[in-house]
């Protein structure tokens, strides 16, 4: 079993324990384990199965339980509210502070994948060395990113990437990017995608002042819609990504472009015509 600093699940954690007694005892079960930890032997199942969370008055009962320490009992304590947490603010919050109780015998690839959203300029960085030799030059590389950023945050940046396995040092001593990617799907990424999607509207405004309409395209529309077209609109809009993706042209590449689109309701909903 897992030590505890390595999980970002608390049911996981409760699930992987009991699977690990009952091999070593064959009396274990949910009654006998809700027992001991003074819960219902059907909430507890159910807290087990992700259906149901702990509450926070049951919370140094099991720490007590586990015999954790001062520290290992925080980290589970905020576990607890972190798979709890329910808006964007709140999952970074509790994940920043599970991560700085963390040691460094627990894997940190979730904190260098955490810190790639957190600037916009990791991943302007990671396709641009896709068209850019970098020898390590930092203030050169630093140089073209627009806006420019310094040569210790393009140092930074760049051991960040080797870190995630983005970008490798080759023999020739050329920094390269990789096919690797920093995958999606878990409760932090998506706050710290939220994070990311924020810098970058954040770029596209100040585009419209830092580069010329011959090097950007920023329309808007506004336009009555059901609510039950998104849907619809969600899909049109996965597949002109792809085709962007997949652009095929003669033209080879020579500069990074960032592509935001977006779709957001400028009113509340007030039902359909009378």
């Amino acid at each position: 079993m897992k030590r505890l600093f390595e999980y970002f699940d608390y049911q996981e954690y409760l699930r992987d324990y009991y699977e690990e007694k009952k091999r070593d005892n064959p009396f274990m079960s949910y009654r006998y384990l809700g027992n001991h930890l003074r819960l219902d032997p059907g909430f507890l199942l159910k807290v087990l199965q992700g259906k149901l969370h702990l509450s926070e008055r049951s919370l140094p009962k099991l720490c007590s339980f586990f015999k954790f320490n001062e520290r290992e009992s925080r980290y589970f304590e905020l576990l607890v509210r972190y798979n709890k947490a329910k808006s964007t603010a709140e999952i970074k919050l509790y994940f920043e502070k599970l991560m700085t109780l963390r040691d460094s015998r627990s894997h940190p690839m979730e904190e260098w994948q955490y810190a790639f959203y957190q600037k916009w300029y990791h991943s302007a960085i990671h396709a641009l060395l896709l068209i850019h030799e970098f020898n390590g030059s930092f203030k050169r590389l630093a140089s073209l990113l627009s806006p420019p950023i310094t040569a210790r945050q393009a140092q930074e940046s760049i051991r960040l990437l080797m870190k995630t396995g983005l970008v490798t040092l080759d023999a020739d001593g050329i920094y390269r990017s990789t096919d690797a990617f920093v995958t999606t799907g878990d409760k932090w990424r998506g706050a710290a995608i939220h994070n990311y999607q924020k810098e970058t509207i954040t770029l596209s405004a100040e585009a419209l002042d830092l580069h010329p309409k011959e090097l950007r395209d920023i329309s808007t529309i506004t336009v009555a819609l059901s609510a039950k077209d998104l849907p619809e609109i969600r899909e049109r809009i996965r597949q002109f990504r792809q085709s962007i993706m997949t652009l095929d042209n003669e033209n080879a590449p020579d500069t990074v472009f960032q592509v935001n689109i977006q779709v957001f309701p400028v009113t509340q909903a007030i039902g359909g015509k009378r």
